[in-house]
């Protein structure tokens, strides 16, 4: 009976263990985006981020987050990509359109490619 017990518990926790062992991260990659080139920060990603973002998250304006610099983006790029694709995140640009597909690619491999500063 007590090794009944001891095999049941084992088994529980073991089952526990593997549940909460699969944590997802923001953003996931079944696998990877087709990234045929190195994407650049400084005249790929941040002028997209400038034409399409900034108007609403810069300093000072209350959104609780300031899209200007490689920092301020690559500490959010979870949330930005998130909000792309309305995953987690409301949609952006707020009030809509979604960004072309080809925008999103961008910063997926931007992201993928270790959010360089380049």
């Amino acid at each position: 009976m007590v090794l009944k017990s001891y095999t049941f518990i084992f088994a529980l926790t073991l089952c526990l263990s593997l549940i909460f062992s699969c944590a997802k991260d923001k953003v996931s990659y079944v696998s990877p985006p087709n990234c045929p080139d190195t994407i650049s920060f400084n005249t790929q990603v941040l002028p997209m981020i400038q034409s399409n973002c900034t108007g609403c998250h810069n300093a000072g304006n209350g959104t609780g987050y300031t899209l200007t610099n490689h920092s301020n983006i690559s500490a959010s790029a979870d949330a930005i990509l998130g909000s792309m694709h309305a995953n987690g995140y409301q949609l952006m640009p707020q009030g809509g359109p979604a960004l072309p597909d080809s925008l999103i690619q961008k910063v997926e491999c931007w992201i993928y490619q270790g959010k360089k500063n380049n």
